[in-house]
């Protein structure tokens, strides 16, 4: 009923139902009608109108007609004309809004409109009546099984309404409702009082969510039974196939939640296409089902390493905290080396006081720990060493592994085969193509009080000799005390002062002093960050580089832009274009780029590698979905 047309046969039907002055029209405004509010005698009328579309209409009376309404009433489309029951306001079909984190506070359900009827699918309470005033005749009455299957969505509705569930819950519970009403609430997993052969594989799947990290409870299903059973076992069937979908592709923690650094949005699954997809997969329908999850080879490796961590993790005690304290490496002397002894097992020396020493014995043991545990075995007792010895093992690495694996299903499912991916964690960005890995490079990432976010988009060109224009942050916090200090500031330090849009603004020209070195990379974000060369090589060296103020430093920048250009690109050939004038040279094929937040991957090797969580990142993202840690 979108259509103009539509709309005035809408209009027609309000004034040959209403009494004289309920509907007034300025006939020097195209503006719609309005409706006295003082007349309650519309209301039952105004509720069937949604049923309108259900049927033909009959030509217009030359009197109801309205300014250029059509002479005889439109055809409707098919889709329009045969639906049986009118369309439910609360079990609409539209697409869900982003996903609600878990933990996050749940809204209440919406009063229902003014005059709006107690169920969502009930009928309307007044007759339905037609364009000339005429009684509508009824549709014909559903099957008992499909009446029992809306009866149950209604009381399933009102039971979320009174129980005040998550907005995310209610918006599975709606989508379902509205797949069965667009069916005539035909049971969907059963036929003849057969299950189809979806069922089975269906349901061994959902039997193993927790595989992906998934938190579904499969429901008891059978096809038998009266009409009430037969609906319930077949909604339950149809609710919990909506929540592993959704749950798969990335409903439960919503990104922005986290961080508002962080630009990913998870393509979540529409309800719909999710139980129009298993209920026509065959005897494919569990992987049918699986693939809602993320695709790429390194969720699927963390998810073979989090099942392989289950199988090998025993009970263990949790035990008391290991203070936090400086790192201790070889031959210092700590308060802490007898509980670490204690906790590594190893025999205190007999006949000898206790032992504060931090010696080759504890360091290897400590080593080996790292090493078991996904870390860089350097021996040192660092603080991520001293948090996995304090945090009760296997069960902090398994938090760490599903918090991981919860942030892949925010990365776009086709992330291209050749490709560019900075892992923040890992201080890193490698270059794919056609899925292998050609190139990798470290990198200098933001600070905890800057850090670079975390996106995806696609770089489009690289700029050599490039101009550093100073954001207005460095300048406001850095450079004023400077220049307030030595007005002669800018002009030691080689700056720039330009005046741009009413602004002014500092720039520092080409050259080797310039803070994004000699050449910078580009692609379009929301951030104003980018890849850049710099003078500061020191900083490579080491291991934690969280030193920018939100872009990305590349160590070896020219083998990088030689790996990113391709063909036809070398470093000398790179290299001939330093100089003192900016040059800007375009990909010949754009490349996606992913600045992502992950630490924990499993290597070449089979090994699981952890990394410091600079940011916090992944304990918020722990902490939403209730694990430990």
């Amino acid at each position: 009923m979108k259509s103009a047309s539509a709309q005035a046969l809408c209009l027609a039907l309000l004034l040959a139902l209403a009494p004289a002055g309920a509907v007034r029209a300025d006939p020097a405004s195209s503006a719609a009608p309005q409706v006295s509010r003082a007349d309650k005698k519309l209301s039952p009328h105004l509720a069937a109108l949604s049923d309108i579309k259900k049927i033909p209409l009959p030509p217009l009376p030359p009197e109801s007609r309205i300014g250029a309404a059509p002479a005889t009433a439109p055809q409707l489309a098919p889709q329009e004309s045969q639906a049986a029951l009118p369309e439910a306001a609360e079990f609409s079909a539209q697409a869900p809004t982003a996903p609600i984190p878990a933990g996050a506070p749940e809204a209440a359900p919406a009063a229902a409109p003014s005059g709006a009827a107690d169920s969502p699918l009930a009928p309307n309470a007044a007759a339905p009546v037609g364009e000339t005033g005429a009684a509508i005749p009824d549709a014909a009455p559903l099957p008992p099984l499909n009446a029992a299957i809306k009866a149950a969505l209604e009381a399933r509705g009102e039971k979320d309404r009174i129980d005040r569930v998550s907005a995310s819950r209610r918006r599975e519970q709606d989508a379902v409702a509205a797949f069965y009403a667009a069916r005539d609430f035909a049971p969907l997993w059963s036929h003849e009082g057969n299950p189809i052969a979806e069922v089975r594989p269906a349901l061994q799947r959902l039997q193993l969510a927790a595989e992906d990290g998934l938190s579904v409870r499969p429901p008891r299903f059978a096809a038998t039974g009266s009409d009430e059973e037969i609906a319930g076992a077949d909604i339950a069937l149809s609710a919990a196939i909506v929540s592993y979908a959704r749950q798969a592709s990335g409903a439960r923690v919503d990104p922005r939640q986290i961080s508002a650094l962080i630009g990913l949005r998870p393509e979540v699954a529409d309800p719909s296409v999710a139980l129009a997809t298993v209920s026509t997969a065959g005897q494919n329908a569990g992987a049918a089902l699986l693939a809602f999850n993320p695709p790429q080879p390194a969720y699927q490796a963390l998810r073979a390493k989090l099942n392989e961590t289950r199988r090998a993790a025993a009970p263990v005690a949790r035990a008391a905290a290991i203070p936090t304290g400086p790192t201790l490496k070889v031959g210092m002397r700590d308060p802490r080396v007898p509980l670490i002894r204690s906790r590594l097992s190893l025999d205190g020396r007999e006949g000898e006081p206790e032992n504060l020493v931090y010696d080759t014995q504890v360091a290897s043991a400590v080593a080996d720990f790292q090493k078991a545990n996904g870390l860089p075995g350097s021996g040192q007792l660092n603080a991520r060493t001293i948090a996995l010895l304090s945090g009760g093992d296997q069960s902090r690495v398994e938090a760490e592994i599903l918090a991981n694996m919860e942030r892949w299903r925010w990365m776009p499912r086709d992330m291209g085969e050749s490709r560019i991916e900075v892992n923040i964690p890992d201080y890193e960005v490698s270059v794919i193509e056609n899925g292998a890995v050609i190139s990798q490079n470290r990198v200098v990432v933001g600070k905890e009080d800057t850090p670079t976010p975390v996106f995806s988009n696609t770089m489009q060109f690289l700029i050599v000799n490039p101009y550093w224009t100073v954001p207005q942050s460095i300048i406001r916090k850095e450079m004023m005390p400077k220049i307030a200090a030595d007005p002669n500031y800018l002009h030691r330090m080689g700056y720039e002062a330009v005046w741009k849009n009413g602004k002014l603004g500092v720039r520092q020209p080409p050259g080797e002093r310039n803070a994004l070195g000699r050449i910078k990379f580009m692609f379009p974000n929301d951030y104003a960050v980018y890849l850049h060369d710099t003078p500061s090589r020191a900083l490579f060296e080491q291991h934690k580089r969280a030193f920018s103020h939100g872009c990305v430093r590349v160590d070896d920048p020219f083998r990088f832009a030689q790996s990113v250009l391709g063909k036809g690109w070398s470093e000398e050939r790179v290299q001939k274009l330093i100089g003192g004038k900016e040059r800007y040279v375009h990909l010949a094929k754009p490349l996606p780029i992913h600045l992502e937040y992950f630490t924990a991957k499993v290597d070449p090797y089979g090994q699981l590698q952890l990394s410091e969580d600079i940011y916090g990142f992944s304990r918020k993202v722990r902490a939403a979905l209730g694990l430990e840690g």
